[in-house]
């Protein structure tokens, strides 16, 4: 072996790198904030609002605000304790300088300042800090909690890439009824793919926030366009369960509420059932979304089958010979929140999207079964609406599974499990495989001609698919496009889903780029929502981005998407060739590969969705049999229609 072969080969402790203080946030700020695209970006403001929450869920704080600023800059202010000025013992800084720069520090480790918290990493407010080309922190300390030698004066420290540019300084107070913390921070823009933050994301999380800390009042305000909204539920999650249910008829008009601390533990469950196919259920465990759900979910399906059962038993609804309710069958219509407040919760990684506790499963269902059962037996109105439309949901899926059964037999005789019309690619690799859904024939022969056959597959659909809002499950599996569909992914769906059978990890859906082709994409997001919600949580699912116009200038041709992008090219040419592409099957298999298949060249929108509950109102409303709520979307929205470029 060479010198030089040994250099190369080594490994010693030379090898060894130690990050400094939060140089491994921005040397790795996907591990503390999952990505750095618009999620993570808001991902800071959360972290934020997540401290103001806990002071609130602690007693001490009745109003969080949220301002983004025309500069760049986002506030985040509550009125709760303030931060610790004090010196902290074992980092020798003040606590708020520890806080804001050292990983891992906070009142959330069992110190007595949170009996409940979201944030237990302690990560949140430096993260922040570390991300951010500049941040100030200004603590106006509460006198009880902190002392009476504070009182008067206001504590400001600034800082620059998580360092801090100066010591604690206080000054005098100028409004003597200010108490609290605020923090203000300007994002950097080389961590970041934008900087420029999204008011509706923030205005949804606020909503959501003040479903689950009732009475506490939430304020955001955008000075870059002056909008601004205020959330304030004394009903918490009651009011939460009857906003998604606003534009359905519910079956119990007033939603069964249950509100128990059990060993420690705070639980809250409200339910109400709507006359629709499609489940609701939004779990929380100290206000943060487990959108994985955990044991607290487990405990509340068991309490709800379990009981509904009991009372169609006891009721005679259910007769002697009768099978019992499913899952399924009870959870039909259903729009439910879960929500938990712990001291000591297990979440699963520092994303907290599952909750482990083993001991809540047993604490929500004993406390719902009760509740649910005595509000049957109060009201056997509701009672007995619930239960024939659980047994009217299982008539419908016992005829869906014998359709989602000739499906398989019909797909293991003819086709080897795949429909006929997939054009399938020859990697066997689901990672690396992505699936087109294409509209129409013509496009789908396109698409087959120009694409990479190596990882590239092809689902021409034709026509418009059903849509599934209004069908049952057993109408939904009768009709052959859905059908293609699912055998071509091969997970199955709802209850059968599974993720481990996926045959492509990119779904994409290419339409074409007029109203038609938007009403089909409509249709096939719905279809997934409803059906498959797994493929958009984990990323699976994308949005084609075909061009509208092609334009030469001579030997110079170039592609746009908008009115706008081709206005600005023919600016100032005096010969300008323009194609205006009606559809995708108008563009030849190399035009078509170039603009919108070429993984280098093409622009794909990732579908995700930010506020479940808001979504599910929103498919609800535009693709539901009540027309009232989709006019009155129309006409709330057409105004930013009008302002798009088409």
């Amino acid at each position: 072996m060479t010198t030089q072969q040994a250099v190369q080969g080594s490994y010693t402790a030379d090898n060894i790198q130690v990050l400094e203080g939060l140089e491994a946030v921005r040397r790795r700020p996907g591990m503390y904030i999952g990505t750095t695209d618009k999620s993570g970006l808001h991902h800071l403001i959360k972290e934020l609002v997540d401290n103001a929450v806990d002071e609130a869920m602690a007693g001490f704080c009745d109003r969080v605000e949220v301002i983004i600023h025309k500069n760049g800059w986002c506030t985040v202010r509550d009125n709760g304790r303030g931060i610790p000025v004090d010196i902290q013992r074992q980092t020798g800084k003040t606590a708020v300088e520890t806080v804001m720069t050292v990983l891992h520090a906070g009142g959330k480790f069992g110190g007595g300042g949170y009996k409940v918290s979201g944030g237990l990493h302690g990560v949140g407010a430096s993260v922040v800090n570390a991300l951010s080309t500049e941040m100030w922190v200004e603590v106006v300390p509460d006198e009880q909690a902190q002392g009476p030698q504070h009182a008067g004066k206001v504590y400001k420290q600034d800082y620059s890439r998580g360092v801090p540019q100066n010591e604690l300084t206080p000054s005098p107070l100028k409004d003597p009824r200010a108490r609290g913390t605020t923090v203000s921070f300007r994002p950097d823009e080389t961590i970041f793919e934008s900087v420029d933050f999204d008011f509706r994301i923030e205005a949804d999380r606020m909503r959501q926030y003040a479903y689950l800390t009732k009475g506490v009042w939430f304020h955001l305000f955008d000075e870059r366009d002056g909008q601004e909204t205020n959330y304030y539920f004394e009903g918490g999650i009651k009011s939460f369960v009857r906003h998604v249910n606003r534009d359905r008829e519910a079956l119990n008009f007033d939603p069964i509420y249950v509100e128990r601390e059990v060993d420690g533990n705070v639980i809250e469950v409200a339910i109400q059932y709507n006359d629709g196919y499609n489940e609701s259920v939004f779990t929380f465990a100290n206000s943060i979304n487990t959108i994985d759900g955990g044991s607290h979910l487990t405990g509340f399906r068991t309490a709800l089958t379990r009981v509904l059962n009991d009372y169609a038993r006891k009721a005679k609804i259910l007769k002697d010979n009768d099978p019992n309710l499913t899952g399924d069958d009870v959870r039909e219509g259903l729009v439910a929140v879960v929500s938990v407040k712990l001291p000591e919760p297990q979440f699963e990684g520092q994303t907290k999207t599952r909750l482990g506790n083993p001991e809540v499963a047993a604490q929500v269902q004993g406390a719902l079964a009760e509740a649910l059962a005595t509000h049957l037996e109060e009201n056997p109105g509701d009672g007995r609406k619930i239960v024939e439309k659980c047994i009217t949901a299982s008539r419908a899926r016992e005829a869906a599974r014998k359709a989602r059964d000739l499906v398989h037999r019909k797909s293991a005789l003819e086709s080897g499990s795949l429909p006929g019309k997939l054009a399938d690619c020859s990697s066997r690799d689901p990672e690396e495989s992505e699936l087109f859904i294409v509209e129409g024939d013509s496009a789908g022969g396109s698409a087959k001609q120009g694409r990479d056959r190596k990882f590239q597959a092809i689902l021409p659909l034709f026509g418009k698919i059903l849509n599934v809002e209004k069908a049952r499950p057993d109408k939904m599996l009768s009709h052959e496009a859905i059908r293609l569909v699912i055998s071509a992914l091969g997970t199955g769906i709802r209850e059968t889903f599974d993720e481990s059978k996926l045959r492509y990890h990119k779904i994409i859906i290419m339409t074409d780029a007029d109203v038609d082709g938007a009403h089909i994409r409509t249709l096939l997001l719905t279809f997934f929502f409803r059906n498959m919600p797994t493929l958009i949580d984990r990323g699976h699912l994308y949005i084609a981005q075909p061009p509208l116009y092609r334009a030469a200038s001579g030997k110079n041709v170039n592609y746009f998407y908008n009115d706008a992008q081709l206005t600005e090219f023919t600016k100032g040419k005096k010969s300008v060739n323009v194609q205006r592409f009606k559809g995708l099957g108008e563009m030849n298999a190399e035009q078509l590969w170039d603009t919108t298949m070429h993984p280098e060249k093409r622009s794909l929108l990732r579908v995700n969705v930010a506020d479940a509950a808001e979504a599910d109102l929103i498919f609800y409303q535009l693709m539901g049999d009540d027309v009232a709520p989709r006019r009155k979307f129309i006409e709330q929205h057409a105004k930013q229609v009008k302002n798009l470029d088409v």
